[in-house]
Parts: C-alpha cells; sequence; structure tokens
C-alpha cells in the first residue's frame, strides 16, 4: 500500500520537495481501490495468480503495477481519474509449445466510489518466426540544431533455427499517426471500436514485398523506409543503407514520389528488392511518424496485397470524418497480423493512446525521438542461454536490454539470439541509444 502511495506522488507531485509533497498529498487527496480481474479464454489451464497487471493513468505520466492473486484480481489504490490497464500471461501447451495471453481493459473512469472493478479480458495471441527485430525513426539532431529524419528503417528477423519463406508479405501502419494525436477510433464503452470487429486500419497505404521473401536462419533483413542512400555522407550520425543486401520502398510510379523522402535509391541496392505501394491516401510520402508509430507485418489470405488494398469493401474512415481518401484506411485482419509495434511517444506520456489491440501488441514501448534512438528487441535470454552453439560466445554487461545480453555484440562474436516474442512491446523492446545499423558502418 505504501509503495501504491509513493508512486502515486511521484507522479502527481513531482520530484521536487517529495518528502514535504507526498505528506500534504496523503492526508488532502481522497484514493479509492480499483480492482482489475483478469478473464481467462475458456480451456485455459493454470494457475491466476502472480500475474502482472499494468495501470496506466491516462492524462498524466503515472504507472502502477500489480500482481494478481489466486483468484485473478489485482487491486490498485489510485485517485479518481481515466486509466487503462493490461496484461499479458502465457500457458504451456505439450512439451514445447507456449501459448501468449493478452489483453486490455479500454478506459476506466475512477469516480468518487470507495470500490470500483474493471475487466481485462485475455485473448490468444499468436506469434511468428519472423519478427520486427528493431525500428529506427526518430531521426538526429544536425549540427545546426534542426532535426533529420528522412532516414528511417526497420529490421525483420528469423527468430528460429529453420529457414521461413513468405509470400505477399506486407506492411502498414494503424490510424492515427501518432500516439499522442487525437484519437477517434474509441467508442463510448472506452475501448477501440475496431477490436471487436477484428481488425486494424492501415492507414495511408500499404508495402508489400513483390518476390517471396527467403530469410534463413537467426538472419535478418534491412528495409529503408525512406533515405536509401549513404545518408553519412551528409549527416554522419546517419545511416549508411547503401548495401547490396538491403531492402528500400521506393515505387514513385504509385504516388509516393516526394524525391526528399525517396531520393533514387544507392547503386548497389538491386531493383529486386524495392518493395511495391498501393497508395490508399493523399500523401506522397508514406508518413511513417517520427515519434510514434503503430507499424505491423500482415500476409492477405487469398488474394493478392493490391486486390485486397483496391477493393473498397475493404476500406473504412476515422469515425467522425469526412469519407475522403485523407480519413480512408484498409481493414487489415488480425488473424492475418503476424508481428506489430506500439509506440509511444517520450515527449507525449499524458497523450498517448493505443492502436493496436491486445492480439496484435498488448503494450507500448516509449520513443525519445531525434537522438538517433532507436527501439530494439529484447533477448530471450532463457532460451538463448540454452542453445549449444552459444557456448562461450554470449557477451554480457547491455544494462539496457533485461536479459543483460548484448545482442549484437553477441552475434558479430558467433552466437544465434532468439528474441522475446510476447506480443507486448512493453516486455519485448527497449530504448537504444543507436541503430544497431551504425554500428556495422
Amino acid at each position: 500500500m505504501y509503495k501504491r502511495l509513493l508512486s502515486i506522488c511521484l507522479a502527481y507531485c513531482g520530484i521536487a520537495a517529495v518528502l514535504t509533497a507526498c505528506s500534504d498529498y496523503n492526508e488532502a487527496v481522497e484514493t479509492y481501490t480499483l480492482t482489475v480481474t483478469l478473464a481467462f479464454p475458456e480451456g485455459s489451464e493454470g494457475g491466476k495468480d502472480g500475474i502482472r497487471v499494468e495501470l496506466k493513468s491516462i492524462g498524466h505520466d503515472a504507472l502502477f503495477v500489480d500482481s494478481t492473486d489466486a483468484e485473478g484480481k489485482a487491486h490498485f489504490l489510485i485517485i479518481p481519474g481515466i486509466y487503462e490497464a493490461s496484461s499479458s500471461a502465457t500457458r504451456k501447451e505439450g512439451t514445447n509449445s507456449v501459448i501468449i495471453l493478452n489483453g486490455n481493459s479500454g478506459q476506466i473512469i475512477v469516480e468518487n466510489q470507495p470500490q470500483q472493478s474493471a475487466i481485462i479480458n485475455l485473448h490468444v495471441s499468436k506469434t511468428s518466426q519472423v519478427i520486427i527485430k528493431e525500428i529506427y525513426n526518430g531521426g538526429i539532431l544536425k549540427d545546426d540544431g534542426k532535426s533529420f529524419a528522412l532516414d528511417k528503417s526497420f529490421i525483420l528477423y528469423n527468430n528460429a533455427n529453420s529457414t521461413v519463406r513468405l509470400d505477399n508479405l506486407c506492411v502498414g501502419i494503424a490510424s492515427p499517426y501518432n500516439s499522442q494525436s487525437n484519437n477517434s477510433w474509441y467508442g463510448d464503452d472506452g475501448k477501440l471500436v475496431y477490436e471487436s470487429k477484428n481488425y486494424i486500419p492501415a492507414l495511408d497505404g500499404i508495402w508489400f514485398f513483390p518476390q517471396t521473401l527467403s530469410i534463413e536462419p537467426f538472419q535478418q533483413i534491412v528495409v529503408c523506409v525512406h533515405g536509401a542512400i549513404d545518408n553519412t555522407l551528409t549527416y554522419p550520425q546517419s545511416v549508411n543503407y547503401a548495401h547490396a543486401d538491403y531492402y528500400c520502398m521506393y515505387d514513385p510510379e504509385t504516388g509516393y514520389n516526394n524525391t526528399s523522402y525517396y531520393p533514387t535509391p544507392s547503386d548497389l541496392i538491386p531493383t529486386s528488392h524495392y518493395l511495391k505501394a498501393i497508395k490508399i491516401g493523399i500523401s506522397n510520402a508514406w508518413a511513417l511518424s517520427t515519434s510514434s508509430p503503430a507499424i505491423f507485418l500482415f500476409q492477405p489470405q487469398g488474394e493478392s496485397p493490391r486486390a485486397f488494398a483496391t477493393n473498397v469493401s475493404n476500406m473504412v474512415y476515422t469515425p467522425g470524418a469526412a469519407q475522403t481518401d485523407i480519413f480512408k484506411a484498409a481493414k487489415v485482419p488480425t488473424d492475418w497480423i503476424l508481428d506489430g509495434i506500439e509506440v509511444f511517444s517520450a515527449a507525449h506520456t499524458t497523450s498517448n493512446q493505443k492502436r493496436l489491440t491486445p492480439t496484435v501488441d498488448a503494450g507500448y514501448v516509449l520513443l525519445t525521438n531525434q537522438h538517433g534512438h532507436t527501439l530494439y528487441r529484447n533477448v530471450d535470454k532463457e532460451s538463448t542461454e540454452n542453445l549449444p552453439e552459444n557456448e562461450g560466445k554470449l557477451i554480457y554487461g547491455y544494462d539496457a536490454d533485461p536479459s543483460g545480453i548484448d545482442a549484437e555484440a553477441s552475434i558479430k562474436n558467433g552466437a544465434h539470439i532468439i528474441y522475446m516474442d510476447t506480443n507486448n512491446s512493453s516486455n519485448d523492446f527497449h530504448e537504444r541509444e543507436k541503430c544497431s545499423l551504425r554500428i556495422e558502418n
């Protein structure tokens, strides 16, 4: 109880003069108990106790954490406000298989009542052999103090010991572009209106690999989003994408033809490595947020990417907005989605809101942009250490990753890395000081 009150003090009273401020706060502010109950899917086996539940205050930079009791209930002592709770759990299935359960509550309005309650419905969330290992989108600060962010990229990774081949692999971004923007997709019940309809609205357009993508075990694919050139020639702190193995988003014929975002790619990148686009909105560049994107991978089933994204029956519009192309999005079924990452802006912690639903990503990771930082996936410590070929090859002492393993140094030392994949970015990612590709350059 004391820890929860202290957390409230730190979040709402400020850091300065904490002892005095918190003493005054405890006497002056009424607190109420919120009980959050986990509802498990039918047939789910295993204990309900000891499961981590996070409660985020919307409009304040406050995060509260508790573990469930034997009845699957977590209890929070909080002040009135708007909150959102989330949780993840795992269940063994057979000898080697694990089921991931993710869920969130939607927005919870805590009013002046002594005892209040909320429910998190946990849903089975599938994992994928191909994951987003890293996303670099925030850019850098130039010598003149202005930002440069036309050098975005992400890295795909084969997180298993067998080759994977993917047809029609697509990339989308969820609406709205920024996590801190006004989000009209929330209904009166505090939930995203598309959660119950099992889709994610892909804004602006989608990109896809026109050929079968093959990734060898524990290998990666670099995809340049903007600026598929050696950016370090102009901005030394940026990233060099002039590499024959890299892929890039480049399809000016489709209407994404803003040359600031899409200079002619480096001659070293083969044209067979150019992704194709289907434009849905009106922009001349795919607007991957520099502060807080929600990006995801998906594979259309039973139809091509172009057939899916040009079918008017698959389109939806931002609630309350005019039904024009600027507010149009494609309804991507959640069953098609392989992986996703929800990024929140570290500069707008009081206004961030979720866009990806729990089956895709139950959490979020904060990004401080304009400083060359990147979002990097955490190492699955136990699984990585259990690989026999890693004996003597793992490098430790990297504090930003909860595992303590320096993945990039270990890879250079010949190790194979298995990354965390719980479909919860709060568990799966951390903010890294610089893009891993800069280490290679």
